[in-house]
């Protein structure tokens, strides 16, 4: 999106390109018209190859210490398509430049002076100031000296118009003024052609929305304001420059309109984006006289501007750029901050005028001295386009013309007609009366028979058109009426001819409307208006009404006056209907219905904006589904959408109409909720959708629970960013899920800072995984009833700084939360495997080591792979080690784990279930899995020798284990009273602080040393 609104502007900015050839032809003598035309499309050529090569490097490129550029050289190898979008649109901005200058010296300036001028604006100019003030747009790391004094030129009132003004002052005083410009007794020829410079100023407001409005160089919520503020100011400007005038002259001068819509969009173009409208009229306003005060000043030190380029772009610039600290809306006038952004606007003016101007007088005064930029006084009185492009005038050719008729004696040729010149008028006054003289009526007749060919035409188009075509007169009665609108309005033509268009198909509250704007001849401010798309509903002849677009045309019978008017009328209910489907396709989630994501910033966006008082507020909160994804796998994923539906229709039942809902993905729902909110009000609403969630849902025959996270976050702060506030709310709703989940949690500060210390927590665990030096193995020996050394468990320890470990309980949750448990415990299966390895061959006779694994490892598609290339690698016989998991992992997939475990078996490795009893103890799994151990947990070994339940669990668990064919081992023994107690009920083998703590390699190699040696001796 951001890509092609980028596109688009440029293709705006591009059209300026033809605006500014319409208003300079205009604006010249037609002795110079082609002249100008060859210069302007040579100096975009000019400009843009310039740019390309290198002028967009000094520009954007990598800065030297914020004066130029020195990459991104004949730009274009390697860039995405944002980049070639950014480099086609500031592009353009360096042609408008060029082409600024070329207008101020034009009919005195030959065509290799606008080359050369062209070419010294776009290599030493242009692009240095451009990077002084415009180099991080391209790179945000990359400003320019200028911009980090806080200099702030938004769309380039200084970079673009100033420094074109400058330069085109430079080459004015170095050329001079026309051939008889300041001369008192004769009037200087106003233009050529008034009302296509007009067209070229329309085209040049055109092509200024996609100036402004592309300068965000993203499609955001500013877009809209600056069009308005670039359109305000142009008008302003128009207006106040003519008002003045005309208060003084007591006539309209339409080129001073011109100039002042001109100096207008550049005075707002430095602060479009960070004005409100008001001030953009007010700057328009003081632009518009300032532009008039600056070509009195230009005529008054006989300086010859042929287009007004110094008045409405230098002097309006210079006005726009010092007022962005005028009229900022974040700026309080007279402030601190008026003061310093006013110091760097006008530090920012100073140096680039003098950068500028200097630059250029230097440069173009000494080029004069060898290459003439001026023509002579001869080629200018002749007009360049015969002198600089071999090109006759029209009086030239038209005495031509006819002075070959007059020598041939033939008069059926015409002479040429040049268009909206008073030479053209006579050529075509002369061919008329040639024609009426020789061929009345032989014309006459051609004219018959072409127009019965036109009616036979006409009425082929009529009755083939796709389209319902209606001609009416002045009176709104029907006299044409084609099958195409037979069908559309469900009458035949023979019914409605000479009937009232207007009483018969439009409706009766839009009657008064369309009568209006018939009588005005379509041409009022409101209403239908002639050769536009208007949008009407009409009705049919069975009452039925329909939504049209009417293109209206007018047919005049030899005069200026429309006396019929012509209907094109279409029925768009196909594509209205297309059009809302579209928008619901867009804006809404199409499994719930719900709105989504896109929708949602955008409402909270204007949510914000919203925000006028204190008691103002805007509530965020962020539903997440818990164990969603073990509904999906275990009923499938249609279970899982009627979930996501039910929970929607709950949502919508819970909360007010005026709130909005989104599915924000997956199984993340947002809420929000405007009005006066505080923490009680939020409270009661979490605690109702808690409550609404709560209740059973029915999916595959099973009612189920919806156990249900939620995150809030509240602002009054309209200047909050959306994102901020959900991301806000997201991490309230993980602080929920770590709280228990099924409940709620407000935003506060320390969970931002917890969240920040998780993320850099996790990072700093990622880095120690990839280096698998920072982690260290102990080991805690097993013993049997006679203390005798029947194994080890291996515990792994982060060690972060020299000789200060991590507990296990501390990384292990983090890494399976950041799905690095499985890297971590590959890392922990090749430290313990070389370790046995080493002890074995030194010893033995070592026990067994018991190595802790996850359910995510122990189920994933890497782990029996990768176990096996381990014990191949180290070789470690299955005998050697036993694997413990604990409870919860026979909860997700049992025949999954039935499969692994069965294959572990198979390889002689033990099986424990570690922590049994604290989980969801079962029989029945007990008796299809293959386990050989059953490990009591320490919180019953804790009081088994004083508290009746826990001696009575630790009995029936040892008691189950005896039944089943299982060993048992009890962990946390840290005292005599235990070890005794669960002796006397036939626990086989023990592991605690009451025999041994976790064991450094070190000390393991004493221990099997001392241990074995005795073993032996017995």
């Amino acid at each position: 999106m951001d890509t092609g609104w980028l596109l688009f502007a440029a293709i705006l900015v591009f059209c300026m390109q033809a605006g500014f050839l319409c208003l300079e032809t205009g604006k010249v003598r037609s002795k110079n018209s082609i002249n100008v035309a060859a210069k302007n499309l040579s100096d975009f050529i000019v400009s843009s190859i310039l740019f390309w090569m290198f002028g967009f490097a000094i520009m954007f490129g990598q800065s030297s210490m914020g004066y130029f550029g020195t990459s991104e050289f004949l730009f274009g190898a390697n860039h995405s398509p944002w980049q070639y979008s950014f480099f086609l649109f500031q592009l353009m901005f360096c042609g408008t430049t060029a082409t600024l200058v070329s207008g101020a010296v034009a009919e005195r300036m030959s065509y290799r002076g606008y080359l050369i001028i062209t070419i010294v604006l776009c290599t030493l100019i242009y692009p240095f100031v451009g990077h002084w003030a415009w180099s991080s747009l391209y790179s945000p790391q990359n400003p320019g000296w200028l911009e980090s004094l806080g200099f702030f030129d938004f769309a380039g009132s200084t970079v673009v118009h100033s420094v074109g003004g400058w330069v085109s002052l430079a080459a004015i005083i170095v050329l001079g003024a026309r051939a008889g410009r300041f001369d008192d007794n004769h009037t200087f020829p106003a233009g050529s052609n008034l009302p296509l410079s007009v067209l070229g100023t329309l085209l040049i407001w055109l092509g200024w929305f996609g100036f402004n409005g592309g300068s965000t160089l993203t499609l955001n919520e500013q877009v809209p304001v600056i069009l308005v503020n670039t359109c305000l100011a142009a008008a302003f400007g128009g207006l106040s420059a003519s008002a003045l005038f005309v208060s003084r002259h007591r006539f309209l001068d339409v080129s001073i309109m011109l100039n002042g819509v001109i100096a207008g969009l550049v005075a707002i173009t430095a602060s479009a984006n960070v004005v409100e409208p008001a001030s953009a009229a007010l700057i328009g306003i003081i632009a518009g006289l300032v532009m008039y005060g600056g070509e009195r000043l230009m005529l008054k030190m006989r300086l010859d501007d042929a287009l007004g380029v110094v008045p409405a772009h230098l002097f309006a610039g210079v006005w726009g750029t010092l007022a962005l600290a005028f009229f900022h809306q974040s700026i309080t006038l007279f402030s601190d901050a008026f003061w310093a952004q006013l110091s760097s606007q006008l530090i920012g003016i100073t140096v680039v005028g003098l950068f500028s101007f200097t630059l250029a007088w230097l440069a173009l005064n000494l080029i004069n001295r060898f290459i003439p930029l001026r023509v002579s006084a001869e080629q200018e009185y002749l007009g360049m386009n015969v002198t600089e492009h071999n090109a006759t005038t029209e009086l030239l050719d038209l005495l031509n013309s006819m002075h070959i008729q007059e020598r041939q004696a033939n008069f059926n040729q015409r002479v040429p007609e040049e268009p909206f010149t008073e030479v053209g008028q006579i050529a075509r006054q002369y061919n008329r009366v040639i024609e009426r003289v020789q061929h009345e009526m032989t014309q006459r007749d051609s004219l018959l028979s072409d127009f019965k060919s036109s009616e036979k035409r006409k009425s082929a188009i009529l009755n083939s058109s796709m389209d319902s075509i209606v001609t009416i007169n002045l009176e709104g009665k029907i006299i044409e009426f084609n099958p195409a609108a037979e069908r559309t309005f469900g009458c035949l033509q023979a019914k409605v001819i000479n009937r009232n268009f207007i009483e018969l198909f439009i409706l009766e509250k839009d009657r008064p409307s369309v009568t209006e704007s018939l009588n005005s001849k379509f041409v009022a401010s409101s209403g239908l208006l002639i050769n536009r798309r208007n949008t009407l509903i009409l009705r049919r002849s069975t009452s039925d009404t329909f939504p049209a677009e009417i293109t209206i045309t007018g047919t005049t019978f030899g005069s200026s006056i429309s006396n019929e008017f012509t209907l094109h009328i279409r029925d768009v209910t196909r594509q209205r209907r297309l059009q809302e489907k579209l928008r619901e396709l867009a804006y809404s989630d199409p499994l719930t219905g719900l709105y989504n994501r896109t929708y949602f910033l955008d409402a909270l966006q204007i949510a914000l904006r919203n925000i006028h008082q204190d008691s103002d507020s805007v509530a965020v909160f962020f539903l997440d589904l818990d164990r969603f994804k073990k509904i999906n796998d275990t009923l499938g994923h249609k279970a899982g959408d009627e979930l996501l539906t039910e929970v929607a229709a709950r949502l919508i039942n819970v909360t007010r109409e005026r709130d909005t809902i989104c599915r924000w993905g997956g199984d993340e729902f947002v809420i929000m909720m405007t009005g006066n909110h505080d923490e009680t009000t939020v409270v009661t609403s979490a605690t109702k959708i808690l409550q609404v969630m709560r209740e059973a849902v029915n999916l595959g025959g099973r009612d189920l629970k919806i156990p249900t996270s939620i995150g809030i976050s509240i602002t009054s702060d309209a200047n909050c960013q959306p994102m901020t506030l959900i991301q806000q709310a997201d991490i309230a709703m993980y602080n929920a899920k770590q709280a228990g989940r099924d409940n709620f949690k407000i935003f506060e500060l320390t969970m931002a800072r917890d969240a920040s210390d998780q993320f850099n927590f996790e990072q700093t665990l990622r880095q120690a995984i990839q280096s698998a030096h920072q982690f260290v193995m102990f080991y805690q020996p097993k013993v049997n009833q006679h203390r005798e050394l029947v194994g080890l468990e291996a515990l792994v320890r982060l060690e972060l700084s020299p000789g200060k470990f991590t507990s296990p309980a501390e990384f292990i949750p983090v890494a399976e939360e950041s799905g690095q448990i499985i890297a971590l415990e590959e890392l922990i299966l090749r430290l313990v495997f070389a370790q046995l390895a080493s002890w074995h061959h030194t010893y033995p006779l070592t026990p067994r080591v018991s190595i802790n694994l996850s359910g995510i490892h122990l189920l994933s598609d890497t782990f029996l792979p990768f176990l096996n290339q381990c014990m191949e690698e180290f070789a470690i016989p299955g005998a050697w080690i036993e694997f413990e998991v604990t409870e919860s992992v026979f909860l997700n997939d049992i025949e999954r784990c039935i499969q692994v475990l069965q294959v572990l078996q198979g390889m002689e490795i033990a099986i424990s279930i570690d922590d049994f009893g604290t989980g969801y103890s079962s029989l029945n799994y007990l008796k299809n899995l293959p386990v050989d151990v059953l490990k009591i947990d320490r919180s019953f070994v804790l009081e088994c020798a004083s508290q009746k339940e826990d001696a009575k669990i630790c009995s029936t668990i040892i008691e189950l284990a005896s039944t089943l064919g299982l060993s048992t081992i009890a962990e946390g023994v840290e005292n005599h009273a235990q070890f005794e107690f669960l002796a006397t009920h036939g626990c086989d083998n023990f592991q605690g602080y009451h025999f041994y703590r976790p064991l450094s390699v070190t000390r393991i190699d004493e221990l099997l040393a001392t241990t074995l040696e005795v073993s032996e001796t017995h």
